[in-house]
């Protein structure tokens, strides 16, 4: 794990220039840095030690010296290209799996991006052809961003690398803004910062002679079979589990875990042959936001060991500044704050953990996706009936079952965005001062939609959050809060292989009115409690609800909420009634509170605080080793 960034493009003072860049993501790579300069181009690297602690240094090159790559990631099947390469005549110089990318490239061109598993953004520079080739993973498990300015294409594992080039503009991208309330993450190409873009998952770009160019390589689609066998399905499950968990335990460092009390996490627990897991809650044991008490009751099944945090409120809000800085976006995702504390509490011993993120999405885990088997009888009434009924519903009061006749009103492709809904068009029009593109979230989902048109309702829905959810905010906060603390975060479920599968399942076994990852439930519970492999999903609770009734945490975010920099983007009266109404009670506000309340934050840092210093900065400096390689 590593962060990479550079540029193209004659350049004064390249390696100045790079080296400033490089210092900005050093969090991701305490262990080592190295760059390459030419006339025409700039790569860097700073390392994190991982496979090949001695020999893995780069940028590497190949034989000739002519291809040179800066590299992000792990790749699993490396030996197994090793050896495929070797027999093609290609000489390794070391045993790390950044070699197998630059022989790959040789041997295979774009073809390599079929053959890899694994989570990876790299970039290789071809000196002699003067010609860039840049990649990211299937599912976007790791970032890449790019911008193009003045003839120059400048790309980065994170955005304030490439903020360091010289003469960037600082601008907020205020379309971003007005998505953004609705998705609660930064879901446009274009990032926060205007100009500042990012690849897609599954993507490729090459650059010469000042010409980008973006092509697919992997698609996400969903097959579903009509029909199966659960049993044979079940043991298959179980498999593909043991395969990619072992695939992913490989290293040259010792691996934890990262442990909710949910049922990914804990499966992912019982597979890997490490000990140590790790947890962390809020309130007290018996709280329904405290995940401790469960995490100790599996390990201690397991014989494994668990080392826990409760974060207290304090913490919680001092860190929100440091966690936007470390995003580079605004994530109204409240346990991405959650996230950062158990990533530290891993580094404190380990370099790298084992998560659960993936298993929802492809093997159907979200409680929504139980929704079209709900509405199912509903809609069966003529569609004019139920848009009149649902006319009716949005001028009562709040009433059981009224939002059921309002959604069942909605074919999946006007009710469904993804798995955060947080303010509707209407609200964000009226709560937004700046300009407008009045395109609605449905308007920018719907080309993805249009792929999908042959499949079932819930098995639209798993495509949808593959393409946006997880790679906006499920792998986004994986990766930059784990990359925080220098730590590497691997996904045993975000694998091709488990997707090659889990892609077929019919979707009775994914999903149906007794529960979501049916057929990946009963595979867990050959391995964990069955109260834990049954648990209902819970995402990571945190008592944010509870915190903005507190006149503490009322009055801190109220005051953000009205200052200068609220005023310039919302109607804040909007913003006075909402918190007010969840004081009071009338409404359980707190997620839009949040969304709105976390942009704030996120742009106080990059825009008002000037040198900013993340809270996890005197840790840093000790971790932190500075060899600068020319």
């Amino acid at each position: 794990m590593c962060g990479i960034c550079g540029f193209f493009g004659e350049t004064e003072n390249s390696k100045e220039t790079l080296k400033r860049m490089m210092d900005k993501i050093a969090h991701r790579g305490p262990d080592d840095e190295g760059m390459y300069v030419d006339k025409l181009a700039a790569i860097g690297h700073r390392r994190l030690s991982i496979i090949d602690l001695n020999h893995g240094a780069q940028p590497m090159y190949n034989e000739t010296g002519d291809l040179a790559i800066v590299f992000n990631g792990e790749i699993y099947n490396h030996l197994e290209l090793r050896k495929d390469l070797i027999a093609k005549g290609h000489k390794f110089s070391n045993e790390s799996d950044t070699e197998c990318l630059i022989h790959g490239y040789e041997e295979y061109g774009v073809g390599l991006l079929d053959k890899l598993r694994g989570m990876f953004a790299f970039v290789i520079w071809n000196a002699e052809k003067k010609e860039m080739f840049g990649a990211r993973d299937h599912f976007g498990i790791k970032p890449f961003y790019y911008a193009q300015m003045d003839n120059h294409l400048i790309f980065g594992s994170e955005t304030k690398a490439i903020l360091e080039f010289p003469g960037f503009p600082k601008e907020v991208n205020e379309e971003a803004l007005e998505q953004y309330l609705s998705f609660q993450y930064s879901v446009l190409p274009e990032t926060f910062f205007k100009g500042i873009y990012r690849l897609p998952a599954g993507h490729y770009m090459t650059y010469k002679d000042g010409k980008l160019t973006i092509e697919r390589y992997f698609d996400p689609m969903m097959e579903p079979k009509e029909q199966g066998d659960l049993e044979e399905t079940v043991s298959k499950i179980e498999e593909v589990v043991h395969d990619t968990v072992d695939a992913h335990m490989i290293a040259d460092v010792e691996v934890g875990s990262l442990l909710s009390s949910g049922v990914d996490s804990s499966y992912v627990v019982s597979e890997f042959p490490g000990e140590k897991t790790f947890t962390v809650g809020f309130l007290d044991k018996e709280s329904k936001y405290n995940e401790i008490r469960y995490a100790e009751s599996l390990v201690e099944e397991l014989g494994k060991k668990n080392f826990s945090k409760n974060i207290d409120s304090d913490e919680y809000f001092d860190s929100i500044e440091t966690v936007m800085y470390y995003m580079d976006e605004p994530l109204a995702d409240p346990s991405c704050i959650a996230l950062y504390f158990v990533d530290q509490l891993a580094a404190e011993q380990i370099k790298v953990v084992l998560s659960g993120e993936g298993a929802d999405e492809f093997f159907g885990g979200y409680n929504i996706y139980h929704e079209p088997l709900s509405l199912k009888k509903y809609q069966k009434l003529p569609k004019a009936l139920r848009k009149g009924l649902a006319g009716v519903a949005k001028k009562m009061p709040n009433v059981k079952g009224k939002n059921f006749v309002i959604r069942g009103s909605k074919t999946v492709e006007e009710r469904f965005i993804g798995n955060a809904n947080m303010f509707s068009v209407e609200d964000r029009e009226k709560l937004l001062k700046t300009k407008l593109t009045h395109q609605s979230p449905q308007e920018l989902v719907a080309s993805t939609y249009a792929k999908v048109q042959h499949l079932n309702d819930i098995a639209k829905m798993q495509y949808i959050d593959t393409n946006f959810w997880l790679q906006g905010d499920i792998l986004l906060k994986a990766d930059k809060m784990s990359m925080a603390h220098c730590l590497e975060s691997r996904v045993p479920f975000l694998d091709v292989r488990v997707f090659e599968y889990a892609k077929t399942l019919p979707i009775d076994f994914r999903c149906d009115k007794e529960a979501t990852k049916k057929a990946f439930r009963i595979a867990a519970k050959r391995h964990i409690p069955e109260a834990t492999a049954n648990k209902k999903k819970l995402g990571f609770p945190v008592p944010i609800r509870v915190w903005l009734k507190e006149d503490k945490y009322y009055n801190k975010v109220m005051e953000t909420l009205t200052n200068e920099n609220a005023q310039r983007f919302f109607n804040t009266e909007i913003l006075e009634q909402l918190m007010k109404e969840h004081r009071e009670g009338k409404a359980d506000h707190s997620r839009r509170i949040w969304t709105v309340y976390v942009f704030l934050v996120w742009y106080g840092v990059y825009f008002e605080q000037e040198n900013f210093v993340p809270i996890n900065q005197a840790w840093l400096d000790k971790r932190l080793k500075t060899v600068t390689k020319n």
